[in-house]
């Protein structure tokens, strides 16, 4: 019944990473061995397996398999382990795997020497600078090698000194390397020499008799380690949390990275990256460090100098190990946009065939990202590279021509436009592919419908159509910018959009046009801008009573209250009303503002100001104020009133506003044309 359920779940849910393992686990309770099969790799098709599954799985196939061919079916199973993540027990299993069942090994045939000390050498790679469990793997590599002396004959010296050379050589290796016990490897190597006929104190720890060389190496491991004692002990401490043991992880790394042996610093993300799979930022630092290190070393790279065993010589073998970790990154987190588009130039700049490119482009699409801009920046990164290949053909294998970019452009424009609608991505994208149908296809036609695309979905962005005009003025094609301006000035953008477009055509004709060209523009901009004019006085003079209303109300507000209304206030407010958002009552005006506002009253009285009804709003107060008075008009004290009769005077509207507590001052400015009043007055 179990067994049925998560059958079930996992058909309608196969990316649920704990039901994978449950069904595993109920599978190899049951003794189904086919099925088991099936389902770890059902499962390490989504996910990568952990050491401890990886080992499980090998170990169950090796009890069952039989024969050349199952055992080598066991072999690749740990091949694919070992290249998920690091683990020092997989890799002893692995060697240990081969030394028993493969009989080349076993019988130390010439050909399964080689073998093993290849796949040796590879452990000593990828463990062999765990300070705390390093050793296991060269303690089985020194075994191995002294299987191997013991079995050659007693005769043959010189291969005898030979392989004495050759397991000195591990010794001095490994004593090289700061691990833990390092003190009883060097006890194990005097007593070895002790063997070949060297005196020595095998009972302490001195270096007495030892090489120089050996002893100066041994010395700086030692020093090596006990430095990193303390950051071993935290981030194999158990009591700590995840977030805990995380940064303990960081600082460890920052210190190996200050160390600077970038073959450390790889072994400790590796084990971070085993203890922590599934954190993006932790895939994002790594891949990063690595892009950066191997840029300074681009011919040739040293993983570890003290060890002296992994070296690069060309940017294809550096593109491979980092391709590899990008391989292994997506897997991971394959929800972060971010990793995808620095494998995508990972591969390029390894050379990379289209095929596998293609390949990890096209899975990609197939994530699941949390916005839309990580779609829309792997698109553009993966036709930045198809364009850089064509252009420099003569590097990549195959032949690629414009036809693939223009089908990716299109392949993005579908999936994207209309959740990007009148977005800056999607005039990236619809910039870009213009510019390249006419730099790259030389086609002006298809550029242009790159362009009437992109007017049809965001045409109420300004800068739609600005890029467009400015590709046919760069292309000095002035005659189809000014059409696009005909086509666009009396349109609706948001912001002073609309007018910016009636000036920027205005600019056009002066600097391209003729005499004709520019009254023409002038001719059919100037009732525009008229028009627009009046909407933004329209709209200002609507705010107005608003405020007033807001103050009504003020004096039973809070404070909180009363600054959340005065961040309603239309955004075309005058200057000395900007400059003022802090709420005022009327009896925190100091006296000498009153006196101010008093005479400025009396100044104007009677006379004309020489500001339109419409100007008023978007100006500062009128020329005959004193400088610096209209700091005491602010909104929270003053109200506008229009269209009273032309007959009242300063005493018929105190008389009138009496009722409210009174005003302060009052001010009555006439239009010069009209001779209408509005008064402005001071509670």
């Amino acid at each position: 019944m179990e067994l049925q359920t998560l059958q079930y779940q996992l058909s309608n849910e196969p990316s649920n990473y704990d039901t994978h393992v449950q069904y595993i686990k109920v599978l190899r309770k049951m003794g189904e061995i086919e099925k088991l099969r099936q389902a770890r790799e059902a499962m390490n098709e989504i996910f990568p397996l952990t050491p401890a599954m990886w080992r499980e799985w090998a170990r169950d196939e090796t009890s069952i398999s039989t024969g050349p061919e199952a055992l080598l079916g066991v072999e690749k199973i740990y091949e694919r382990g070992v290249s998920d993540y690091l683990s020092v027990p997989l890799w002893c299993d692995y060697l240990k795997f081969v030394q028993e069942y493969d009989p080349s090994i076993r019988e130390f045939l010439p050909d399964g020497i080689s073998k093993a000390r290849n796949l040796f050498e590879r452990a000593v790679t990828a463990a062999g600078l765990h300070v705390s469990e390093g050793s296991k793997i060269w303690e089985l590599y020194r075994e191995f090698e002294l299987d191997i002396f013991c079995r050659i004959d007693e005769t043959n010296l010189k291969e005898k000194e030979k392989q004495v050379q050759r397991i000195r050589s591990i010794f001095h290796r490994q004593l090289s390397v700061p691990l833990a016990n390092s003190s009883a490897t060097l006890l194990a190597y005097k007593s070895w020499e002790v063997e070949q006929g060297a005196v020595l104190d095998v009972e302490s720890s001195n270096l007495d008799g030892i090489s120089s060389n050996v002893a100066l190496a041994y010395q700086k491991a030692l020093e090596m380690c006990n430095a990193r004692a303390h950051l071993e002990e935290q981030i194999s401490r158990q009591d700590l949390s995840d977030s805990e043991k995380f940064q303990q992880y960081m600082i460890y790394l920052k210190y190996e990275q200050s160390s600077g042996d970038p073959g450390r610093v790889q072994l400790l993300y590796e084990r971070a990256i085993t203890d922590f799979p599934v954190s993006s930022d932790l895939w994002l630092d790594y891949t990063q460090y690595l892009d950066k290190t191997l840029k300074v070393y681009p011919s040739i790279f040293y993983f570890n100098s003290s060890v002296g065993f992994i070296l690069i010589h060309s940017p294809l073998q550096v593109g491979n190990v980092v391709r590899d970790v990008y391989s292994r990154a997506t897997k991971n987190c394959p929800w972060v946009g971010e990793l995808w588009v620095r494998s995508l130039l990972s591969l390029e700049r390894s050379r990379a065939s289209e095929e596998e490119i293609s390949t990890v482009f096209e899975k990609s699409l197939l994530c699941a990202f949390s916005t839309f801009e990580e779609y829309l920046d792997l698109f553009l990164t993966r036709i930045d590279g198809l364009r850089r290949r064509i252009l420099f053909s003569g590097e990549v294998e195959g032949v690629l021509d414009y036809s693939l970019i223009r089908e990716t452009f299109q392949r993005a424009s579908d999936y994207l436009s209309e959740q990007m609608k009148n977005t800056d991505g999607l005039l990236r994208l619809y910039a870009y592919w213009a510019h390249l149908e006419q730099s790259m296809g030389k086609d002006m036609v298809s550029a242009r419908g790159v362009w009437e695309r992109l007017l049809k979905i965001s045409g109420a962005m300004l800068e739609a159509w600005q890029s467009y005009i400015s590709m046919e003025i760069e292309l000095d094609h002035i005659n189809e910018a000014r059409s696009i301006y005909k086509r666009c000035y009396s349109k609706r953008f948001t912001g002073t959009g609309s007018e910016d477009i009636c000036h920027a055509w205005l600019r056009f004709e002066r600097e391209y046009g003729t005499l004709e060209d520019f009254d023409h523009s002038v001719q059919k901009v100037t009732p525009r801008l008229e028009e627009l004019r009046l909407f933004r006085s329209q709209q200002e003079s609507k705010s107005l009573p608003e405020s007033a209303d807001q103050k009504e109300h003020s004096v039973k507000k809070t404070g909180r209250e009363k600054r959340k209304s005065d961040s309603n206030i239309s955004y075309e407010q005058s200057p000395a009303k900007r400059q003022k958002h802090a709420p005022q009552k009327p009896k925190k005006v100091h006296d000498k503002e009153k006196r101010q506002v008093q005479n400025l009253a009396e100044e104007n009285e009677g006379r004309e100001t020489k500001q339109t009804v419409e100007e008023q709003p978007k100006k500062q107060p009128i020329k005959d104020a004193v400088p610096g008075r209209t700091k005491g008009f602010t909104d929270e004290c003053t109200a506008f009133l229009s269209n009273i009769n032309l007959k009242a005077t300063y005493e018929d509207l105190r008389r009138f506003f009496s009722d409210v507590g009174g005003v302060s001052s009052i001010r009555i400015l006439h239009d010069k044309f009209t001779g209408k009043s509005r008064v402005s007055f001071f509670l």
